[in-house]
């Protein structure tokens, strides 16, 4: 039996000044985890405890689909060069050297590494396909650890790789994932929305995230309440309502107008008595493109122009022009690439690179300004803009993409939906990707078809953050007095409060209640220590723990108080979600009414 006054869980008033989502002061104070150094945690007892559910329950899911592998944290080189990712990777990697000066790195996630296995390992279709999974520690060299576990250099993730011999294997070995996600969020109690997502350095045809809304997330949603259409906003599209067009003036053809002071768009729009959406605006970049085969990394220009009431999405566009980072053009840089001033660049008059990241000027135009006509723009001169401007007819460009985020309050892109987006923030809890042939191909997998031909495996990749599932947790089950976690993934089921210790009749009763609750199969903690009985209350509130047992004056009439750790008053929730309650139930009726109610929770997430 787990004794309170045994264990070492230093709860705090306060959390330090640093921490400002709820699920890093709530961690923090309920002495789950303490600070090490930037993005770097000590789990203590409390926070272990519930990790390992987790991890128990990923396995226990994952084994019904998969093969759980243990892979090496530290890792050589070699196969990061193979798959183009040594580099790809930038600063985010963790890079080192041996005593004899080999290079190796900390591993980030493990593509390369079961890819050299299956290159090694699997020769026929017979042995296809295979799901291989571990459950490991990742290391990341985030530039702004924050927000507690949501940012962290070091973290564990669950991490497994599909191989299989066509794109309808793959298809399968998805959807498999798919379906346990759902199982193992819906049993950690998690109310997530899966959305379409971009696939970014991992590469790949199709990627979904797993995601659970949260104020404290760095991830905006695009949703559509009507059909449940759902989109990171890296990935996500809209249908826009059609603009009415300016009037052309004089013979229609690109005017000089001079605008003095007009650098900015609502000036623009002010000026020529015109919507945003009229304007074409201009967001200057250099790009880095990676060097291959040993070629230096390099910088190209590029410039995007969309309409001035829509925002670059920065994701978007690299994955447009095939570029590594961006950043934004320097005042010498624009004079360079565009010959003109911040603030009034504009298209025409631009020799644009046939291809992306070519020698000269890479410009790509949103899909947001085609077919549009009599737009203004800047004349790539100080104070001066022009109108009439019709793309296509009036300049070119390199290529056309969907380059914009999308905007809160914009129709649903499916067909025959008329429902409005809502944008709204997120953190990721899992994500799924089908990688295609990326991996296996260029690092040499092969096997032998029924044929006897010699054809390449095509992959899948699938990740979930074991603690992001926890502060996933606790971000939406949280009020002012702590929070609360779901039987599945808490560190103990119930805690038994013994309101006096120096009462041998309340003491003794507490130790029956809590034995009889553990001969039973629960996770119970007796709160055994010699402080007020206040004092326990506001500790059993903040330590994440969903149901309490108040062991009080009303014993002696053999009663006892069930406390329901849900919702108090002023907290947020959902109908799903019940308030916070207490009742007074019988000594022998203690375990027949928590398990009722232990009952009803795994009912509201089977339905969930």
């Amino acid at each position: 039996m787990h004794r309170w006054s045994k264990l070492f869980i230093p709860t705090l008033r306060e959390a330090p000044a640093d921490a400002e989502v709820a699920s890093h002061k709530f961690l923090l104070r309920a002495g789950y985890i303490r600070q090490l150094g930037a993005g770097i945690y000590n789990y203590l007892f409390l926070g272990q405890r519930s990790l390992n559910k987790i991890i128990a329950i990923v396995r226990e899911e994952m084994d019904k689909i998969g093969q759980e592998f243990y892979l090496p944290g530290i890792l050589p080189r070699d196969a990061w060069e193979e798959s183009g990712r040594w580099t790809g990777m930038g600063d985010n990697m963790f890079r080192l050297k041996d005593r004899k000066g080999a290079d190796l790195c900390l591993g980030m996630t493990h593509e390369e590494i079961m890819t050299s296995i299956a290159r090694n390992e699997l020769r026929s279709y017979k042995q296809l396909p295979q799901i291989w999974y571990q459950i490991q520690t990742k290391f990341r060299d985030e530039p702004r650890p924050k927000g507690g576990l949501l940012r962290v250099r070091q973290f564990i993730m669950k991490d497994s790789y599909s191989f299989d011999l066509d794109k309808t294997g793959l298809d399968r070995s998805y959807e498999l994932h798919d379906e346990v996600y759902r199982r193992i969020f819906t049993r950690c109690g998690l109310k997530f929305v899966a959305v379409e997502a971009h696939s970014g350095s991992m590469g790949g045809s199709h990627s979904q995230e797993f995601m659970v809304y949260t104020d404290a997330g760095e991830d905006l949603i695009a949703s559509c309440p009507e059909c449940g259409y759902a989109a990171n906003l890296e990935k996500a599209t809209s249908r826009l309502e059609t603009v009415a067009e300016m009037e052309p003036t004089g013979d229609g053809k690109p005017e000089l107008v001079q605008t003095p002071g007009c650098a900015a768009i609502a000036d623009v729009a002010a000026f020529f008595r015109i919507s945003p959406a009229s304007d074409i605006k201009c967001v200057a970049y250099m790009a880095l493109k990676r060097g291959a085969g040993g070629a230096p990394d390099r910088w190209h220009g590029v410039a995007a122009f969309l309409r001035g009431d829509h925002q670059v999405n920065e994701t978007k566009l690299l994955g447009a022009i095939g570029a590594a980072e961006l950043r934004t053009m320097q005042a010498e840089e624009l004079t360079q690439y565009l010959n003109g001033p911040a603030g009034y660049l504009g298209p025409v008059g631009l020799s644009p690179d046939a291809e992306p990241l070519g020698a000269g000027l890479t410009v790509v135009v949103d899909k947001a300004l085609a077919g549009r006509g009599n737009m203004v723009c800047g004349a790539n001169k100080l104070d001066h803009h022009l109108r009439n401007v019709t793309p296509g007819r009036d300049f070119g460009w390199t290529l056309s993409a969907d380059i914009r985020s999308v905007n809160e309050g914009e129709s649903c892109p499916r067909d025959g939906c008329k429902g409005k987006l809502v944008v709204g923030k997120a953190v990721e809890v899992g994500h799924i990707f089908k990688l295609g042939y990326k991996y296996s191909e260029s690092m040499g997998a092969r096997v032998l078809d029924e044929n006897g031909k010699e054809v390449t495996p095509i992959m899948g990749s699938y990740g979930i953050g074991i603690e992001r599932i926890l502060t996933a947790a606790i971000e939406q089950s949280n009020d002012a007095n702590g929070f609360w976690l779901p039987p599945s993934i808490a560190p103990f089921t119930v805690v038994v409060t013994v309101t006096n210790m120096a009462d041998a009749a309340l003491r003794e009763t507490g130790e029956a209640i809590a034995a009889e609750l553990e001969a039973a199969g629960l996770d119970v903690l007796l709160d055994d220590r010699n402080e007020r009985a206040g004092v326990k209350f506001k500790d059993a509130d903040l330590v994440g723990i969903p149901y309490r047992i108040n062991v009080g004056k009303k014993a002696a009439t053999g009663q006892v108080e069930l406390v329901t750790r849900k919702l108090s008053s002023g907290a947020k929730a959902g109908p799903e979600m019940p308030a916070a309650g207490s009742e007074d139930v019988t000594l022998s009726d203690v375990l027949i009414r928590l398990k009722e109610h232990l009952e009803e929770e795994e009912l509201l997430l089977a339905s969930s």
